[in-house]
């Protein structure tokens, strides 16, 4: 298998079965921002095939979040793959944070195999249904606590001291990209011994639909989805809903770092701050997007308006009310200002990309 970013060098001993749930991206389709959970799934879902002999290697190792999590050491590359692509991942915070712990998840109790396997079934099924992708990714949760965490990986998710199962997204678990951690950073607690933890899971996304704040739903909205989304182009949170928590994340590792106590200050110097007046995107981008969530005849229908325009048939505005009475402006704006903010993402790192012909909303 091909990885498409600095993950190449690793290889799995896993089987076929691992490689189906190697597609790992950004929800949108930008290889571009593909998150790194397409590579990291290359060497840490070696945990199914080494449960038993990792836990015996580190039996006299200190476990602090008990006999579920055993550690892993500078030098073994998926403890130094964690690492670097954590602290990358916090920007200007990276240089001022220290990864002190990673501890893998061993499955080596006849519950902890049981969860595996039952997350390998609902893989497989998702796999399914969604035509052979999962939409399989590595994400980060953040635990109120270290006794959280040592809940979870016993008992599996729950209520626990978890405020986030009841949040602004609805009822689930919410996760952040595996490459958007500092997110939750400023969130964490800090333990007696000066540390905060981050759990990186592996999360079955399916197909995920876009899911509003305020929103009060807890389970998918419809068979057509799995799990839910804050934006299309560029998610910062991934909900799973609190009937899938169980079957659909897999808790594998804990990673326990030191960081300094003004988050607040360092991370206002990596917000951005140039951003554009009003949601743009360039329109068949659009009409492409449109195509996940409209059926064939409304996308021809919309296909047809966008030619009429171009032949000059039909003004830009007719061509903007045409197509915000077929797909309606909630769902216009969640696929514009996603995009936008995606396209900020990249003006600061890459800077912008050439135009193509778009069209600027009101909605």
């Amino acid at each position: 298998m091909e990885y498409r970013n600095d993950y190449s060098n690793l290889s799995s001993g896993n089987s076929s079965e691992d490689e189906r749930s190697d597609q790992f991206s950004d929800s949108g389709n930008s290889s571009e921002d593909d998150s790194a959970s397409e590579t990291v799934q290359s060497s840490i879902s070696d945990s199914e095939s080494v449960a038993d002999s990792g836990s015996s290697s580190s039996g006299n190792q200190s476990r602090p979040f008990g006999d579920g999590l055993v550690p892993l050491f500078d030098g073994d590359r998926v403890h130094d793959l964690i690492k670097q692509r954590f602290l990358s991942s916090l920007g200007l915070l990276g240089a001022q944070a220290s990864v002190v712990a990673v501890h893998r998840n061993s499955y080596s109790s006849l519950v902890g195999q049981a969860r595996l396997r039952s997350f390998q079934i609902y893989l497989k099924a998702v796999e399914e249904k969604c035509g052979g992708n999962p939409n399989v990714k590595y994400a980060w949760f953040a635990p109120s606590s270290k006794d959280e965490i040592s809940k979870i990986i016993c008992h599996g998710f729950g209520n626990f001291e978890q405020p986030q199962t009841n949040g602004a997204f609805g009822n689930g678990v919410y996760l952040a990209p595996d490459d958007s951690p500092l997110q939750l950073v400023e969130s964490l607690n800090v333990d007696e011994d000066g540390l905060r933890h981050l759990l990186l899971c592996r999360v079955i996304l399916g197909r995920p639909e876009v899911v509003c704040p305020g929103s009060k739903q807890h389970h998918p909205s419809s068979e057509q989805f799995d799990s839910g989304i804050d934006s299309i182009f560029a998610p910062k949170k991934y909900i799973v809903w609190s009937t899938h928590m169980n079957t659909h994340i897999l808790p594998e590792y804990v990673i326990s770092f030191r960081a300094p106590n003004c988050l607040k200050e360092l991370l206002k110097v990596q917000e951005p701050v140039k951003k554009p007046t009003s949601p743009w995107m360039p329109f068949p981008a659009l009409i492409g997007v449109l195509s996940k969530f409209l059926p064939p005849p409304s996308i021809a229908l919309i296909s047809k308006h966008y030619k009429d325009h171009r032949e000059n048939v039909i003004t830009r505005q007719q061509l903007i009310q045409k197509v915000r009475q077929i797909a309606g402006d909630k769902l216009l704006a969640s696929i514009i200002k996603s995009f936008r903010a995606k396209q900020i993402k990249t003006m600061q790192t890459k800077g912008m990309p050439p135009a193509e012909a778009g069209v600027r909303w009101t909605v």
